[in-house]
């Protein structure tokens, strides 16, 4: 039986509190990264510039999935910030990245 391609995500977190807030949470945002990379749904993260939010690189098997990942990142379930996911279709990857798609 064919294993289903998983699709890959991006998820914009946008912070909707003060840095201090963003500072106290961070422990228990990188926790929950390390934990979804750990499953096999995280593949990269980063701060934005200028430093009021972040993008996660994903990948799952629907929209409805990464959003309630995203609904779990303590940045967000402690109201500190709201999140956006965008679903990409990559037509062209680096043989380097290329891997990240399948």
């Amino acid at each position: 039986m064919a294993r289903a391609r998983a699709s890959v995500f991006l998820i914009s977190l946008r912070y909707t509190a003060p840095l201090d807030r963003i500072d106290a949470l961070m422990g228990q945002h990188i926790a929950f990264l390390n934990g979804q990379a750990e499953e096999g749904a995280f593949i990269a993260w980063g701060r934005k510039v200028p430093r009021d939010g972040g993008l996660i690189l994903a990948k799952g098997k629907s929209r409805e999935e990464i959003e309630a990942l995203a609904a779990r990142d303590p940045f967000v379930s402690e109201g500190a910030a709201e999140f956006e996911v965008i679903e990409w279709a990559p037509s062209f990857a680096a043989e380097s990245v290329a891997g990240l798609t399948t």
